[in-house]
């Protein structure tokens, strides 16, 4: 996911910016509607046409995407420019390209807040924020194919003897992110221990880092940049092969614009695109 930029300054700056309407994002090279979407008033949202493979747009010419900007290398605010950046906005750069469109960010969100909100409708076109696709999510919105494949991790301070075995202990607390599958794996896997939900990566860390928790669980890409820029003193004590796979979230009610997404995505991998994305943010293909 790029620089070494320290998380807190992303998270700063992404609540600095939450009272905007809209934040820009990636921006497609046209200004103008998908030829699969049209619109009757171009002030208002767009209309389905009579084609088979039409699809409605919150704004025309616009894929408005909803995330939580605090996950890097995935999304995060660069906090010169007030834009967000990582591996996920330039997927959907890329697929807004793809598709002829513009593309455009609305404020953080929590992230245990991005299904429900695809569901309802009206606000966003769709969610990119390294969601693992889950047949529970999967009642409530449709997913893209998938766009990159993850596990889960176990980080603890350096030097720690905690295993999975010592941590499934009602003296331990395990830190994760609220609403993630982290949250869901600590709770299947270690019952006993006392699992702390929190908003923020980079707090959880600062956590573990400090003592206030044992551990924390968290996807494996996330872990591995995190330490390698800003928490060098924490570890990876071990790697939880989840076999996840993340996917954009689309309203169940839009279904040609999965189909759409979709196309845009077998074009990224067909050409290269995707290969050079991950190559810029992994330092290979993943």
């Amino acid at each position: 996911m790029k620089d070494s930029m320290n998380r807190r300054q992303f998270i700063l700056a992404a609540g600095a910016l939450a009272g905007s309407a809209v934040l820009a994002g990636c921006g497609g090279s046209s200004t103008s509607s998908s030829s699969t979407s049209t619109s009757t008033d171009s002030s208002s949202n767009a209309a389905s046409s009579s084609s088979d493979d039409s699809y409605t747009l919150v704004k025309n010419g616009t894929l408005t995407v909803v995330a939580e900007l605090g996950f890097a290398p995935f999304e995060y605010m660069n906090d010169k420019t007030g834009d967000p950046e990582g591996f996920d906005v330039d997927v959907i750069n890329a697929v807004a390209d793809k598709m002829g469109l513009q593309c455009e960010y609305l404020p953080n969100q929590k992230f245990d807040t991005l299904v429900p909100l695809i569901k309802q409708g009206g606000k966003a076109d769709v969610s990119i924020a390294a969601i693992t696709i889950t047949d529970e999510r999967e009642e409530s919105v449709d997913f893209s194919e998938p766009y990159l494949d993850s596990n889960q991790a176990i980080v603890a301070i350096k030097g720690s003897t905690e295993t999975e075995e010592t941590l499934n202990d009602a003296s331990k607390q395990v830190v994760c992110q609220g609403g993630t599958t982290g949250n869901d794996w600590i709770t299947e896997n270690l019952p006993n221990a006392t699992c702390v939900p929190v908003d923020d990566v980079t707090a959880a860390l600062t956590g573990v880092q400090t003592g206030l928790y044992n551990a924390m669980v968290v996807d494996l890409p996330v872990a591995k940049y995190m330490l390698t820029n800003s928490f060098s003193d924490l570890d990876i004590i071990e790697e939880i092969a989840t076999g996840e796979q993340y996917g954009i979230a689309i309203s169940k009610d839009n279904p040609n614009l999965t189909k759409a997404v979709n196309k845009a995505l077998e074009d990224m991998k067909s050409d290269g695109t995707m290969d050079s994305i991950e190559t810029k943010w992994f330092g290979s293909t993943i």
